[in-house]
């Protein structure tokens, strides 16, 4: 059903109760998004901002075509939403497959349909798909993630056969994106633990790549760091979690007296074998919350030496994992991480990009006056790095105004999601935050160096019509749910 625009219900319901204040954000993001593709883009022939020759010509397009595909979005009814949010699913699912075999090899990558002179991403597409057969999955007859397996075996289908297809057509960083939603998860009812599992993992990974060449008991200083983070860990979780203060003790006195007789020998030098000490005094670690699990009945202790016994493991795995990657994503990660220094390789973008924010310094260079950007030292300055023109040629005051629109639009969408009367409209809306957490701090991440270069746009600034176009239908489709909130 579409309301007509003159139809009393349709000004009511829509119009009225339309979210304007999301709407001027989302105006002033892609407005802004323009000046800088024309900025990052500009040459001394001194060509029109709006002239279909320059890339701020054609962003202009997919931006009218965007607001035609808003307004669409906004008459449609929004439970056609919740009704056809699988077979919306399914289609684009089918399209993410047929892109692997059809889609050109574009910079190492098969994940583009090209129609003549135009260029689709179908995966920019499959997070609308996503969030709607998510939210679709928990409006269900008294669906509950915990009541059982299966709810969590279908919520994790349903991110992760994305994740996979777009794994196929070799394009990692959007395939990444979708992991954002474990946070609707976590908001639903996931237990904690599974995010920080997550980051006790990230923690393992960076530290055991960074710290891999000095050696501390003949093992890596990485890997010592971390088999003492575990002890740590387990103590703590002993007190927090378990809340058995008597059992974080004793494992306290163990651990710390190990180490201690670690340390009178080695300064006898005798030196025991590194690996066969940490992981001794760990398993016992282990076996003394097995034992205080039969002897209290508290599955959190299960839990602590579980999670004791996956971290070693994913430790130990860690470089195999590290091996199997391509080289150029080895290699940024160890530029990111400070193990390499590349600047005329691997490391160029962000060492170039730093330099044009860094010389921004407060007020910035000014309009078209940055020297980086006009000598196209940043490549791909118009898509992926496009903040750093802003730096450059705004300043700190400029990056940090799209900062702040960025946090308020990320605030505005979680007060929407909260004021939601509906489970299927407040998961869609945690799933569009969710996605624009992600693409904002990875991509300003990854142009300042804190991040590895994974080649993500910034939401409505960055040059395209696929990621514009693709948040565009995110977004109107969450202010088309709001503004029926009222009828429930």
């Amino acid at each position: 059903m579409v309301y007509s625009p003159g139809n009393k219900q349709f000004e009511n319901s829509v119009f009225r109760h339309l979210d304007w204040f999301t709407v001027v954000v989302y105006l002033l993001l892609v407005i802004g998004g323009v000046f800088s593709i024309y900025a990052a883009s500009y040459d001394f022939d001194h060509a029109s901002i709006l002239s279909f020759d320059e890339f701020s010509g054609k962003q202009a397009c997919w931006i009218g075509l965007s607001f035609v595909i808003g307004l669409v979005l906004l008459i449609i009814d929004a439970r056609m939403y919740e009704t056809y949010a699988y077979p919306i699913y399914l289609g684009i699912l089918i399209l993410l497959v047929v892109t692997i075999f059809i889609a050109p090899d574009i910079k190492g990558s098969r994940s583009w349909l090209v129609f003549g002179p135009m260029s689709l991403q179908p995966a920019e597409f499959a997070k609308f798909a996503t969030a709607l057969a998510l939210a679709k999955l928990f409006s269900g007859y008294n669906f509950s993630l915990n009541a059982s397996g299966r709810n969590y075996f279908r919520a994790l289908l349903i991110i992760l056969t994305p994740i996979i297809l777009i794994l196929a057509q070799k394009e990692t960083g959007s395939a990444l994106v979708y992991m954002s939603l474990f946070f609707v998860l976590y908001r639903e009812g996931m237990s904690g633990l599974v995010l920080f599992a997550a980051l006790v993992a990230v923690i393992i990974f960076v530290v055991a790549i960074k710290f891999s060449e000095t050696l501390i008991l003949g093992i890596p200083s990485g890997e010592f760091g971390i088999l003492c983070m575990v002890m740590v860990l387990m103590i703590g979780m002993a007190a927090v979690y378990v809340k058995r203060f008597e059992v974080a003790r004793n494992l306290l006195f163990w651990y710390g007296g190990c180490s201690i007789i670690e340390a009178v020998l080695s300064i006898w030098d005798v030196q025991l074998p590194g690996y066969v000490f940490f992981l001794s005094v760990i398993g016992i670690g282990m076996l003394y919350c097995l034992f205080e699990f039969f002897r209290l009945k508290r599955r959190a202790l299960i839990i602590t030496a579980a999670t004791a016994f996956l971290s070693v493991g994913f430790l130990f795995s860690v470089n195999m994992v590290f091996d199997h990657m391509m080289p150029h994503q080895q290699k940024r990660i160890k530029v990111a991480l400070g193990i390499e220094n590349d600047p005329r390789g691997d490391g160029y973008n962000v060492n170039q990009s730093k330099i044009a924010i860094g010389s921004g310094g407060f007020t910035g260079k000014g309009f078209l006056k940055g020297t980086q950007t006009k000598l196209k030292y940043v490549p791909e300055q118009h898509t992926d790095f496009i903040f750093c023109t802003i730096g450059e040629e705004e300043g700190f005051i400029g990056t940090s105004a799209v900062v702040l629109l960025f946090l308020i639009l990320i605030l505005r969408v979680i007060s929407l999601a909260e004021r939601q009367p509906t489970t299927f409209s407040r998961v869609y809306a945690y799933c569009v935050a969710s996605y624009l957490i992600f693409h904002f701090s990875i991509n300003i991440g990854m142009v300042i160096g804190l991040c590895p270069v994974i080649g993500i746009p910034l939401p409505f600034f960055s040059y395209g019509g696929s990621s514009l176009w693709g948040f565009t239908i995110l977004l109107f489709i969450l202010l088309r749910l709001d503004a029926t909130r009222k009828s429930y």
